[in-house]
């Protein structure tokens, strides 16, 4: 309830106003049974008007005067129920608007770590369907709990002042309603919880089908594919009929306990009237006000349904929002980057029982390229993580001798480029993909970044040439395509002082390898490069090559050293030599 609450903070104004729109609009409803009880027992038959003899008075013994009051009362209760949607529905909507907004700013500065223990689908159906959730509740049940406890109050005091006898009888179900509410609503918030996450996986899996498109059709998955849905969305809808059964109980057992009650009051009320001790009129009034105080007590359930639904989804959000975030500490300053690196004594483990780098030391001067190589998992990848700050680490790395942990995390990363083995690109054309990392940018400084990554040529092919439109994540690009856009897209921001190729070469023939690294050592004398390869002729000419092997460097030299002493190097050199 505090979490909710928090959220109406700035909204109070638009919520207060259709509270009292809507207990308005409730009076209106109230004060109807009561003029039909005058028009039965005053204009049709000769009861004393009471309190209402000021209508006598100006309308005599006509239904006409009561039809035109009636007509009158129900176009203000319109009115006021208009009110009461649009306040609560502008808050409601303003207020999604800006959860939505503290979600993505929360994504967009969450932890990497946490990034990589996340499901997308999941992330996916929070930003979405729980702020949905959030939305719906906020701008139709919280104005209706005001309506709730009004009219309970309202109904039960006027139906007191009728006969109080018949009103006790009129509120022998509501305890009994009261109980089957609150039983329903601990039931209904496991299952919808449950609901939730059931969702979320079918998001999950349809997210990552339709991102895998190009896999699923390469290794003919299909089947497996439309298998595998089958399953989860089986999984969702079972889960989700359950929750359907619970709210078919629910409102079959209340709409008997409401007509029992009816059934109660219309017994004993007639039996009232046959003994002369009430009036048709009142009796009238009674059965309709019955119906009027039931109802809030089955709106209650729904309520409680959709607070508990509510509740999910606030805790859903909560746990993104308490994520840990990369926050900038004071000692962190932004100093001038040249590009020269120095790692010593640098350990790192992504849990305390592994450890993914031991004892890592290197120097790499202003300018200079160093290669890295290494077999699967021996933590290449892991290194460069390190150098972007995406983790923290033992040891010490040094950026032109400022210790990496005192520079701000942003700050370094404008002045690192780096180009994956998979390039993320967006459905966007081709020209807005290579210039993404650069505001303002010019069309030369486009086709420069291409010609240098070697993929001017092959753009100049394509139907619409820059302006061609790629599929999401650059599906109607070959490999070597898309890393080569990604270069490009890296090599335009003249920011960058240093340069991380992690194995972003792997697609491209030997001669375009070799042709984008003299590119690019004309286009950046000064900038310091980190080549991650399995491909011994990337790395050749690289300054000095390290050799990694479980998480250790187990050499460390230039081309031509290693190739003359035994180790990993020399045997894979010798084994693409072969293959040659």
């Amino acid at each position: 309830m505090k979490k909710l609450f928090g959220y109406l903070k700035g909204y109070g104004g638009p919520f207060s106003l259709a509270i009292i729109a809507i207990i308005l609009a409730t009076v209106m409803q109230l004060s109807v049974p009561i003029l039909i009880k005058y028009a039965i027992d005053s204009i049709i038959g000769d009861v004393e008007p009471g309190r209402l003899q000021f209508l006598m008075d100006a309308f005599g013994k006509s239904l006409g005067g009561v039809v035109l009051i009636i007509v009158v009362m129900s176009l203000l209760r319109g009115v006021f129920m208009f009110l009461k949607g649009y306040l609560s529905s502008y808050a409601a909507e303003n207020i999604a608007k800006d959860i939505r907004e503290k979600l993505y700013t929360q994504i967009q500065y969450m932890t990497f770590e946490r990034h990589t223990r996340k499901e997308t689908g999941d992330m996916v159906q929070r930003c979405t369907s729980d702020v949905e959730t959030i939305r719906r509740f906020l701008g139709v049940q919280v104005v209706d709990l005001g309506r709730i406890i009004f009219m309970l109050g309202f109904t039960l005091v006027i139906m007191s002042t009728l006969n109080a006898e018949l009103t006790l009888y009129s509120m022998i179900m509501i305890p009994v309603l009261f109980f089957f509410s609150y039983i329903f609503f601990t039931k209904i918030q496991k299952t919808f919880k449950k609901s939730d996450e059931a969702e979320g996986k079918l998001t999950t899996v349809l997210q990552e089908n339709l991102s895998g498109v190009r896999v699923v059709r390469a290794f003919g998955r299909e089947e497996h594919e439309i298998d595998r849905f089958e399953d989860v969305n089986a999984s969702h809808r079972n889960i989700t009929y359950k929750l359907i059964e619970t709210l078919a109980v629910f409102w079959a057992s209340s709409d008997f306990l409401t007509l029992l009650q009816n059934g109660i009051v219309l017994v004993v009320g007639a039996g009232m009237v046959i003994r002369g001790e009430l009036t048709i009129g009142t009796l009238t009034a009674f059965i309709t006000y019955v119906s009027m105080l039931l109802w809030p007590v089955k709106q209650l359930g729904r309520l409680l349904s959709e607070f508990g639904k509510t509740t999910v989804s606030i805790g859903r959000i909560e746990e993104i929002l308490s994520e840990d975030i990369e926050v900038d500490q004071p000692n962190e300053g932004e100093p001038e980057i040249y590009g020269n690196i120095s790692f010593r004594n640098v350990s790192f483990g992504y849990d305390e029982h592994q450890r993914v780098l031991e004892n890592v030391s290197f120097e790499l001067p202003v300018g200079s390229t160093l290669g890295i190589l290494g077999s699967t998992g021996s933590g290449k990848s892991t290194l460069v993580h390190l150098l972007q700050r995406l983790y923290d680490y033992e040891g010490s790395i040094q950026i032109d001798g400022h210790e990496l942990k005192d520079i701000r995390r942003g700050w370094i990363r404008k002045k690192i480029g780096l180009v994956l083995q998979e390039p993320h690109l967006y459905a966007k054309t081709v020209k807005e993909n290579i210039g993404i990392t650069k505001r303002n940018y010019k069309e030369k400084e486009i086709f420069d970044a291409a010609k240098a990554a070697s993929i001017h040529s092959n753009i100049l092919t394509f139907k619409e040439g820059y302006d061609t439109i790629i599929g999401e994540k650059g599906v109607s690009l070959s490999g070597g395509q898309k890393q080569r856009i990604a270069i490009a897209r890296t090599i335009i921001d003249s920011d960058k002082r240093i340069l991380i190729f992690d194995d972003s070469l792997s697609a491209v023939d030997t001669e375009t390898d070799m042709r984008i690294r003299n590119a690019l050592k004309s286009r950046s004398k000064d900038i310091t490069t980190l080549i991650i390869s399995h491909r011994i002729a990337t790395l050749a000419e690289a300054d000095n090559i390290i050799v990694l092997d479980e998480g250790r460097i187990v050499q460390m030299g230039t081309h031509e050293e290693l190739i003359q002493e035994e180790g990993l190097y020399k045997r894979i050199w010798d084994l693409q030599q072969m293959a040659v």
